[in-house]
């Protein structure tokens, strides 16, 4: 395959969600920009997936420093990551998580190698059902995973499940995006963030330093076939990708520069 071929095809994968998570966009972009680094094939790139800024600053950081030293900062942005989720996982912690983050999952796995001992809980993630290769990755790892449908995040999350041994003491999310005045990540999010307030369940946004924007980001409508393929004539469907999750619903951020509460995190980024 050529080097047109390949970028091609990379493009095509990202806005398919074929290749998801925000951190393996940016990679693929990354290698996409690495064949062919004209500024028609930067913008290409950009608009693949406008909603992620870490793969915009993927490639201004490409362009600054070369592709070796950009790859390196996501390994090292785990690896500082990873050392401070497994400060926060306590004993039998149960865990929930939705969607598919990179972030989350290494970082889950890496406490599992320490020995933490806990549960998690996640969502299967409609329409695309990211949440079952979160599932297969934790299963894989030797962590003990149990998958939700969409329409029972509740049961995870509510108190008066704990009789049921079903009550989740903290959340890890990703982000697709970190604003100004909270995160921008898949859809269910939001009302996740909200039942956890409401629940007192603490919410850590997992994600590198590079998914902050200062710019405001457009959610994403997906194709309605996604939803419901050759679905009957006059049913309008929508199928948002993002959800908006407020500042106030989120205990801290945990990125490269360690767990901190939003604003301090803004101060790091800003």
């Amino acid at each position: 395959m050529n080097s047109k071929k390949r970028f091609d095809k990379i493009i095509a994968d990202i806005k398919s969600v074929k290749i998801q998570g925000a951190r393996n966009v940016a990679r693929a972009g990354l290698s996409a920009y690495n064949l062919t680094s004209t500024h028609s094939a930067k913008n290409k790139i950009l608009s693949a997936r406008p909603t992620e800024p870490m793969l915009f600053h993927a490639i201004n950081y490409f362009e600054k420093f070369g592709y070796k030293k950009t790859l390196e900062h996501f390994d090292d942005a785990q690896e500082k990551i990873n050392k401070s989720v497994l400060k926060l996982i306590k004993f039998q912690d149960k865990i929930f998580t939705h969607c598919h983050s990179t972030s989350v999952v290494n970082a889950l796995i890496y406490s599992k190698k320490k020995g933490k001992n806990f549960q998690v809980y996640n969502t299967e993630t409609r329409p695309l059902f990211q949440g079952r290769k979160t599932a297969k990755q934790l299963k894989n790892a030797k962590i003990s995973v149990t998958m939700f449908v969409d329409s029972a995040i509740a049961t995870a999350l509510e108190k008066e499940n704990k009789k049921d041994k079903i009550y989740s003491n903290k959340i890890f999310l990703g982000a697709d995006a970190i604003l100004k005045n909270g995160v921008i990540n898949k859809i269910g999010s939001g009302m996740i963030a909200e039942l956890a307030y409401k629940n007192k369940i603490p919410v850590f946004i997992v994600a590198d330093s590079w998914k902050f924007s200062k710019t405001k980001i457009q959610i994403e409508q997906r194709s309605l076939n996604e939803v419901w393929d050759r679905a009957p004539k006059k049913i309008k469907i929508k199928n948002p990708a993002f959800e908006f999750i407020p500042k106030k619903y989120i205990k801290a951020v945990v990125s490269e520069f360690g767990v901190l509460s939003f604003g301090e995190f803004l101060k790091k980024v800003s």
